[in-house]
């Protein structure tokens, strides 16, 4: 696979397409907060599309959730959701009433947002990272991995044995379902401990710090791989282009 037109920016705020066709980096520090209605914890967004998309406008969402306390998920009709705890001893996450435990660094955990959700921590506050995708409109994999990763090793749909997991509605492999360009599509990946770093075939290696994170931003720049001496969390999108 091509690296195609690449070029390498840092971005402390939201992405706004500028650098689609490269890779930017989305550091932790340049993140608002925004508390839950709830009091239950806030969410950082890392990336979206649309960019600054609210709720019933995305394609897809990633963001980054601190969890303070126990409580009940609000209902996302149309959404599909994957789940991964990063930080902390785990959850026991209550999908329409069959209970899940997931603990610290957990698989992958796929659901619809539609469900009644309620989720109590384990022993103590934790992080999770939450991938929100619109039905019909976007579909993605996300797989925890430590060492390398290559564009051909994908995840296939549903739980595997060392964790990884597929979700998204529409058609599970992802290009089908855009059937032409993929500007909305690309690559992420989240630091999931300090001091990562983070090797591209072909580019200067970059550091990361805990939680920031890396886009590729739409199929052309897909990276050939990816190395790393820390954690990350890999999460590969396919979206519809909105109109």
């Amino acid at each position: 696979m091509s690296m195609g037109r690449c070029f390498y920016g840092e971005f402390d705020g939201e992405f706004d397409g500028e650098g689609a066709g490269g890779m930017w980096i989305l550091r932790a520090a340049g993140r608002a907060a925004a508390p839950w209605s709830n009091g239950g914890g806030v969410t950082r967004e890392i990336a979206a599309h649309p960019p600054g998309a609210g709720w019933d406008g995305f394609a897809w969402r990633v963001s980054l959730a601190d969890v303070t306390r126990d409580g009940p998920y609000s209902p996302l009709p149309g959404v599909r959701r994957i789940l991964t705890v990063v930080d902390g001893a785990g959850l026991e996450l209550t999908v329409d009433g069959t209970a899940r435990l997931l603990p610290g660094r957990s698989r992958p955990y796929a659901f619809p947002g539609g469900a009644t959700t309620v989720s109590r921590l384990l022993d103590g506050p934790v992080v999770n990272l939450n991938v929100m995708l619109r039905d019909g409109r976007a579909t993605a994999t996300v797989e925890v991995v430590a060492g390398s990763w290559s564009p051909e090793r994908e995840p296939a749909p549903g739980p595997e044995p060392d964790g990884r997991v597929a979700g998204g509605l529409g058609t599970a492999g992802g290009p089908d379902l855009v059937g032409g360009p993929d500007p909305a599509g690309g690559l992420l990946v989240v630091a999931l401990a300090g001091g990562t770093r983070l090797t591209v075939p072909g580019e200067s290696e970059v550091r990361l710090e805990r939680f920031d994170a890396v886009r590729w931003a739409g199929p052309d720049a897909l990276p050939d791989g990816l190395r790393t001496d820390g954690t990350v969390a890999v999460v590969r999108l396919w979206g519809r282009p909105l109109g």
